[in-house]
């Protein structure tokens, strides 16, 4: 029998379900957030450029606000257990992002 791939079913069944899972989750978002605009951006990111670390995260959509030119983006991370040093890392994902968003977004 075939190894399920839990982390990459997560990852189908959340872009395949998102507007549906901030519903559920998030439900505030949804006030806001243009529905028909999301688009699953290229999740590849290179932190540290010396080192060469390639980083890819889970998932990161772009939406934009409603009835707005202005975009945001959400960043989901699927976590199946307790990794030490969770928070740094989501932070060095949030300020990775936070410069690619500002040059390319």
């Amino acid at each position: 029998m075939a190894k399920i791939n839990h982390d990459q079913l997560f990852k189908e069944l959340l872009t395949t379900f998102f507007v549906e899972f901030l519903e559920l989750f998030f439900p505030p978002i949804l006030e806001y957030l243009d529905t028909d605009s999301i688009q699953f951006v290229d999740k590849e990111l290179f932190p540290d450029l010396v080192r060469g670390e390639k980083k890819i995260l889970d998932i990161v959509a772009l939406a934009k606000f409603q009835e707005q030119d202005y975009s945001f983006l959400v960043h989901i991370e699927n976590q199946a257990s307790n990794a030490p040093k969770f928070n740094q890392r989501m932070f060095r994902y949030f300020c990775s992002l936070l410069k690619l968003s500002v040059f390319v977004f």
